[in-house]
């Protein structure tokens, strides 16, 4: 999980909307990540403020890396702000770059985003990935008790709550998952996936975007041996423990970023931005430098779109900010190429002196500036082969002007779409649909903008980036709110059955233990 993509600079936000806490003997909130956002001007908004929030109003712990690899004397760093002990780990040198970019980006990663032809799987890397988790855990395992509620982000430690139970921790443990969860047979693809599975069973509850990524966890868990499935959406094991599995669609704060985007009209960037344009409508496109994003697809979409559309000449700009990333990763060090041969043919075939029809920019940009080029573009497009959720395609509807927005085009492979109905929605591999979309968007009629913004608005609005983490941890520590976690014996039997049925398996006999809440 990456907190460093946008500044956030709308800290009165924080507290708001933040989980009622039921039992005021309840203990601390430990958040786990990769990363940690620490309060200052390099802090990331949107789901950095949100944790931090919830940490400060419960009191609590951060845990994630220092950012520092050593080779020696890997060191703990403790650091307060009001309720929130930041706390940091060195990582050392030999393991750091297989757990992270060989097995965690080169493996995991793609395997996630369902790109099995990428997947660099090597017995060396995962074993570092496991021993960076051993080391959160002895860090955790020093500074736990009983009552805390620890919540591990991400797939970088999906190991951590198995790691954790093996060193005696009792406390409620969560898991979220920020990538899509791909099918059974893709997960399969992975030598370790049944260890991986089983480490996803030590978490009381594991959270996922959308019921689609639901679903494919739960099946790909239900083919580990022994298991059965729960009502509400889960899995018993044979052990006994059991795992809960819920979509929680994380959201973004709509009515802070529509104040923050009518603000960011006078900044100096936007204002050069849009007298740069010339009155020409502006096609915005902002994502990380990856290939589950579909950059090479879309730039082919705008040349078919430039060439059946030859009026649009010196009428429109597409801006393409595309950061880079893992450039020590191959296959990011060839797209990277891949797509700039594209962008550079494209101009040289359409652009002239006077018109560069394609700008793309590997840089990365303050929420405060994307705010403004969002409210300026007359067409957002958020056309991803594989996304989890993607918060940009939230962000540019929430940037809008309510009285002349722009509109949206939305891969239906984003789990924002969802939520956001009212976009135009493509398939990101079928040029001419991506095309054709684009020019429907360019030509929409005011009064039908309105319509489609209100509708998406109104979504967002719905479910906050608040409302996303209340939910997950009222569902962690009061399962009972998100209904039954342990139903009745013959449900469990039906179930199993019917799992063993689909696996092929001659059918057992069923087992008629119960399972108590929390074991």
């Amino acid at each position: 999980m990456s907190f460093d993509r946008y500044e956030d600079t709308r800290e009165d936000r924080a507290g708001e909307c933040l989980p009622r806490i039921s039992d005021p003997r309840a203990g601390r909130l430990v958040v786990v990540s990769n990363r940690v956002a620490k309060p200052g001007p390099a802090q990331a908004g949107g789901l950095a403020q949100a944790l931090s929030g919830l940490i400060q109003q419960r009191g609590g712990v951060w845990v994630g890396w220092s950012g520092r690899a050593a080779v020696v004397d890997q060191q703990v760093h403790s650091e307060h702000v009001g309720r929130i002990e930041y706390l940091t780990l060195d990582l050392p040198t030999a393991e750091f770059d297989p757990y992270y970019t060989q097995y965690a980006n080169g493996a995991l990663w793609p395997a996630l985003h369902g790109r099995v032809d990428l997947v660099a799987e090597h017995a060396a890397a995962r074993d570092a990935y496991w021993a960076i988790n051993r080391r959160f855990a002895d860090v955790l395992m020093k500074t736990l008790s009983a009552t805390d509620t620890v919540w591990v982000q991400d797939y970088h430690l999906i190991p951590l709550g198995q790691l954790l139970r093996e060193r005696g921790a009792t406390c409620r443990i969560g898991f979220f998952l920020h990538t899509p969860m791909p099918g059974r047979d893709v997960w399969a693809t992975l030598p370790d996936h049944v260890e991986l599975l089983r480490a996803f069973a030590s978490y009381d509850l594991v959270g996922v975007q959308t019921e689609r990524d639901c679903a494919a966890l739960l099946e790909s868990l239900a083919t580990v041996g022994g298991t059965s499935a729960i009502a509400g959406g889960g899995v018993v094991f044979s052990d006994a423990r059991s795992v809960a599995v819920r979509a929680f669609p994380i959201g973004v704060d709509a009515d802070a970023l529509a104040i923050l985007a009518e603000r960011s009209m006078t900044r100096e960037r936007v204002t050069a931005l849009q007298a740069n344009l010339q009155g020409r409508a502006l096609l915005v496109g902002v994502d990380r430098l990856d290939y589950s994003k579909g950059l090479p697809e879309r730039v082919a979409a705008f040349d078919r779109l430039l060439d059946e559309a030859p009026e649009l000449r010196h009428r429109i700009t597409y801006l393409q900010i595309a950061p880079e990333s893992r450039s020590d990763v191959p296959e990011y060090r060839r797209l990277s190429r891949a797509v700039q041969r594209k962008v550079g043919r494209l101009n040289g075939r359409h652009g002239d002196e006077s018109w560069t029809p394609l700008r793309y920019v590997n840089r990365t940009y303050a929420l405060d500036d994307l705010a403004g080029y969002y409210r300026l573009a007359r067409v957002g497009l958020v056309t991803p082969l594989r996304d989890g959720m993607n918060l940009v395609a939230k962000e540019f509807v929430a940037c809008q002007d309510p009285t002349d927005p722009g509109v949206l085009v939305l891969s239906k492979f984003a789990g924002a779409v969802n939520e956001l109905q009212a976009a135009l929605i493509v398939n990101p591999m079928d040029t001419q649909q991506c095309a054709s979309a684009m020019a429907q968007a360019l030509s929409m009629p005011r009064a039908e903008r309105v319509q489609r913004w209100q509708a998406d608005m109104h979504a967002l609005r719905a479910h906050s980036i608040h409302d996303w983490g209340r939910e997950f941890l009222d569902a962690l520590e009061r399962p009972s709110a998100f209904g039954p976690a342990f139903p009745s014996d013959a449900f469990v039997h039906r179930m199993g059955t019917l799992v063993r049925r689909h696996r092929g398996l001659r059918e057992s006999s069923p087992s008629r233990s119960r399972v108590a809440p929390g074991a």
